[in-house]
């Protein structure tokens, strides 16, 4: 398969700024797996005058030069930390902030490991390597679910994706084919937006509950359904992780505990010493969310909701899930420690 041009670039530029000299073509040809994948100098050739071109394009000085004084000919390539870095810019906190995700991008996906193993092959060659201008150039974002690099391919790449999906209260896992949209995180979770095939309609997909391995399969297709041009991808896994909903639900919730639940409450009112009753937009995926709270959380609105909880416990306590397991655990009397 293809490897994506993003990833080659990078690779390219983390090689010429962690370089400590001059860098040949030879030596990229060897280190960067695009490169090696090439049938012909001739391919090769083409594809690294593109690359240069737009490497400059991005902002980047490529300086050529020899590392032998007495040669006369420049056969290498280097791109020099202190001649490719920005000046002091002022940042208001919120624009900090999203510089700061946005550099997070690709930690534990394909690309930051891609372009790794190019600078090992590059050490491997024998040449001199300071990781430290790196720091800059290296995009990372924490993705612990296993899923996340396929899919972030599949979305470059927008092709379909087929995975073995568990929906949260399936008793068992069933065969998903969608067309990507895009992913967000949500609460340190990472979310998939697109267009489920089997059910013709949007939906919104928790990764962590996306159980191939070792990762979902990309399909040699085109997309059917076409993209909206402005779907907010953000609103929409916010709906399903239980904000933004139409609705709203009543739960207790332990005094001292669930200080997140609390920020997110449109009323909180004392019960008693020990309990606190609040309001809390009701949307998808909430269940999940007050799971989590355990025993600190009882769901009193709507019976629905207190179900799914109920469900969900049950399940993480390995104890049978069924029809009547939303009446288990109903008040503080709850047994075995589950409350919903």
């Amino acid at each position: 398969m293809a490897i994506p041009k993003q990833e080659r670039l990078v690779s390219l530029v983390m090689c010429l700024l962690a370089a400590r000299r001059y860098v040949t073509k030879e030596e990229l040809r060897s280190s960067i797996e695009s490169y090696r994948m090439c049938t012909s100098d001739e391919a090769f050739d083409r594809m690294f005058e593109r690359d240069k071109d737009d490497v400059r394009e991005l902002g980047f000085t490529i300086e050529t030069g020899a590392n032998d004084p007495l040669v006369e000919s420049a056969d290498g390539y280097r791109i020099r930390p202190e001649h490719n870095t920005l000046p002091p810019v002022d940042l208001d906190p919120e624009e900090a902030a999203a510089l700061a995700l946005a550099a997070g991008a690709w930690q534990q996906s394909s690309l930051s490991g891609a372009a790794t193993g190019a600078l090992y092959k590059l050490k491997a060659a024998g040449v001199e390597i300071d990781t430290a201008p790196l720091t800059s150039v290296e995009p990372r974002v924490t993705a612990r679910e296993s899923a996340f690099g396929p899919l972030l391919e599949a979305l470059r790449a927008r092709r379909p994706v087929q995975f073995t999906y568990r929906g949260s209260g399936a008793a068992e896992a069933s065969q998903r084919v969608v067309e990507p949209w895009g992913m967000s995180c949500w609460r340190g979770r990472w979310y998939l937006v697109g267009w489920a095939r089997d059910r013709e309609e949007q939906r919104v997909f928790r990764l962590e509950r996306v159980l191939d391995k070792p990762k979902p399969k990309i399909l040699r297709e085109e997309l059917r359904a076409p993209v909206p041009e402005n779907v907010d991808i953000r609103a929409q896994v916010a709906r399903f992780a239980g904000e933004g909903g139409e609705g709203s639900a009543r739960i207790r919730l332990r005094a001292g505990a669930g200080f997140p639940l609390r920020a997110r409450a449109t009323a909180v009112k004392q019960v008693d010493e020990a309990w606190d009753e609040l309001e809390l937009p009701y949307g998808h995926g909430l269940h999940s969310w007050l799971a989590e709270f355990g025993a600190d959380v009882v769901v009193l609105d709507p019976p629905d909701l207190r179900g799914a909880v109920v469900r969900q416990l049950r399940a993480a306590a390995g104890l049978p899930v069924g029809a009547g397991a939303a009446g288990v655990g109903a008040g503080h009397e709850a047994s075995e420690g589950i409350s919903a």
